[in-house]
């Protein structure tokens, strides 16, 4: 089976839990242990041992009956698994508060998210550097993905310009998009997009709250 063939077949679901399961990994990589069982990596993720030992049946099998899981072996699998391997560039469209709070984050960069250039459209801001070198204008983007291959580009902006941009920088090639923009964007196949809403996520929470 081929390596796309294999990916449509996993539930969606899985995918976010496989980064779940590397993170914590990694955390307790750095406490110098160097197996854990399903059962302990389900009581530290939060989850059941038969849910872990699904999700990475998927990808193949990675685990010793009676021993456990290497801890070292598991994280370099699960990064084989979600295309960790290799690193990925990154732009940040928006450059405002949260586009800014984006690149300072450092834990991109050791996940492999280059970012490589940021852009906004307000004069006041080009030239700054956020975090990512100074930033340039939303004019020259399509000039920047032309000479250089972007994996990523992440929208910060408002709604407005969202779309637009959105369309800008599929058209020019970039196979995948992470809109924080409060609007429902669409995108032309095949470029991957992947909203973020963080309205609905605080009114989820408003819900829940108020009993």
């Amino acid at each position: 089976m081929s390596q796309a063939n294999r990916k449509s077949s996993i539930p969606e679901a899985t995918v976010p839990r496989l980064s779940q399961y590397l993170r914590k990994l990694q955390e307790i990589q750095s406490r110098d242990v160097t197996t854990i069982s399903s059962r302990q990596l389900a009581k530290e993720v939060g989850t059941n041992p038969a849910q872990i030992r699904k999700d990475l049946s998927y990808f193949g099998e990675f685990g010793i009956r009676g021993v456990g899981y290497d801890v070292d072996r598991l994280i370099s699998e699960l990064k084989k698994c979600l295309g960790l391997w290799r690193s990925w560039n990154v732009i940040i469209i928006g450059a405002g508060k949260l586009g800014t709070a984006l690149a300072l984050y450092r834990g991109f960069q050791k996940q492999g998210f280059n970012l490589i250039g940021m852009f906004d459209a307000d004069p006041g801001v080009v030239g700054r550097d956020r975090g990512a070198g100074p930033v340039m204008h939303v004019d020259g983007l399509e000039d920047f993905l032309k000479k250089n291959d972007v994996h990523i580009a992440i929208i910060t902006t408002p709604a407005e310009p969202a779309q637009p941009l959105i369309d800008r920088v599929t058209r020019a090639g970039v196979p995948s998009v992470l809109n924080f923009a409060p609007i429902r964007a669409t995108t032309v196949e095949p470029a991957i997009l992947r909203q973020v809403d963080l309205s609905t996520e605080l009114m989820i929470l408003s819900f829940h709250l108020d009993k």
